[in-house]
């Protein structure tokens, strides 16, 4: 029997070429199930999209909804604050206000720096190595000295990150060690333990020369008396941080801005929605002359949120001082049909002249109601993730079907080979003894 290495070799029939036409046909279910899992999928990932749309749009919600025992001015009001000079034209130093500052003008009158301790001793010929103690405040730190020079010294001290420095200072009698402590009082420092390094802070006595005593600050506020021990003041005056740098009177002005803060979320509120909004109407359209629909065309999550958004802008309200307030009210409103909406400026800034709390509480109703309804949509256990969720068990349910069909694929084109392997072959043996066949006859007409 004659052997075939190629297919349709032996019969001279393309049956390579059928068997892949027969394979064409047994292939279209699998080539159903990919399409299918290629439209799920890419419906998951304009279902992300849409999440990725709307999730940015509950941020800019987030970001007018005051903290907890806030209130809605509170959270926008913005506070600039400064500092006059003095009569002399000279500078006491920098303010910034914060939260809980409150708008006013107060006379500041600086008396003293704060300022940290400084000693020094020029003499550490008799210091011996052992355990040096240093006390700031009430807190004690043990130092091993093992090197007596200025320098070990020196360098023991300033590894022990104490809040006390040293430094030598190399003059015409020769080093000078010194050391210097954290502005304020209750940072003054005595050192005890080994002989030639001893001082006692309170009464000024032992191997050290004091050169600065450790002090708070001291200060006025509209003659009421105050103290700080750093020249960095954040607790006397509410929200007020003061940054002293010198001596002498000044006025302190505190102005409060209830409108930069509150139109900046206010516009970056309406840059999200008008974003999302038309990230939706692409994804939901039709284009009749094209045929081509949108990622998400006809999807009922799309619809609702859709729906969700216009009806927020529409019902969602603030009473303030037994006035109701929507958008529109403050000059936000759809600008055309499409949907989105526009800011006006004049409009808005007539409704801050008027009452910059009604403003605010209507800002935080917004940023209240977006923030719960777009988790509904978005968020764990939404209908976004519900969604998401089924379409992946779809997706893996036909990946899995896939599997399987291609292997009996596999064993169907494996049969069809074999079954025309066997059909060349006798296709072939069969030429084979035609040709014989057709020789002898040949010769026997001819003899």
């Amino acid at each position: 029997m004659a052997t075939i290495s190629s297919l349709g070799a032996g019969s001279g029939m393309d049956l390579e070429g059928l068997v892949k036409s027969l394979m064409s046909v047994e292939k279209r279910p699998l080539t159903q199930l990919q399409n299918q899992a290629s439209a799920y999928n890419a419906k998951i990932s304009s279902l992300g999209k849409l999440s990725s749309k709307l999730s940015a749009l509950q941020t800019a919600a987030k970001d007018m909804k005051p903290n907890v025992l806030q209130s809605a001015l509170e959270k926008f009001a913005k506070f600039e604050a400064s500092l006059s000079k003095t009569p002399s034209g000279g500078e006491i130093g920098t303010v910034t206000a914060g939260t809980g500052a409150v708008a006013g003008t107060y006379k500041l009158d600086v008396t003293q720096l704060a300022q940290g301790q400084k000693i020094s001793a020029g003499s550490l010929g008799g210091v011996t190595a052992g355990t040096l103690k240093i006390t700031v405040g009430s807190t004690e730190t043990d130092i091993n000295i093992t090197d007596t020079s200025a320098e070990g010294i020196r360098n023991a001290i300033n590894q022990a990150k104490t809040g006390v420095t040293a430094t030598v200072v190399n003059g015409t009698s020769g080093p000078t060690l010194m050391l210097s402590g954290e502005d304020g009082a209750g940072k003054a420092f005595s050192l005890s333990g080994i002989a030639g390094l001893n001082y006692n802070a309170a009464s000024n006595t032992g191997d050290f020369t004091r050169s600065q005593a450790a002090r708070d600050a001291a200060f006025t506020v509209d003659g009421i008396a105050a103290s700080s021990g750093s020249n960095k003041v954040t607790d006397v005056i509410s929200g007020v941080t003061l940054n002293l740098t010198g001596e002498g009177q000044a006025t302190l002005s505190i102005k409060q801005d209830n409108n930069s803060n509150l139109k900046k979320a206010l516009e970056g509120f309406v840059t999200a929605y008008n974003d999302a909004v038309s990230s939706m109407s692409s994804m939901g359209s039709y284009n009749k002359d094209s045929k081509v629909a949108g990622e998400l065309q006809g999807n009922d999550i799309l619809r609702n949120a859709q729906q969700t958004l216009s009806r927020l802008v529409f019902d969602t309200t603030a009473t303030t001082d037994g006035a109701t307030q929507r958008l529109s009210d403050i000059g936000i409103s759809f600008k055309t049909t499409d949907g989105k909406l526009a800011l006006d400026n004049d409009k808005f800034a007539a409704a801050i002249d008027k009452n910059p709390e009604a403003v605010a509480n209507l800002a935080a109703a917004i940023g209240s109601a977006f923030d719960t309804s777009m988790d509904r949509i978005t968020g764990t256990g939404g209908q976004i993730q519900a969604s998401t969720e089924g379409l992946r068990l779809t997706v893996k349910s036909l990946e899995s079907r896939q599997e399987a069909l291609t292997m009996r694929l596999e064993t169907v084109e494996k049969r069809y080979r074999a079954q025309f392997s066997a059909l060349d072959t006798l296709m072939s043996n069969m030429n084979s003894v035609s040709s014989y066949l057709a020789q002898n006859l040949s010769r026997l007409t001819t003899s």
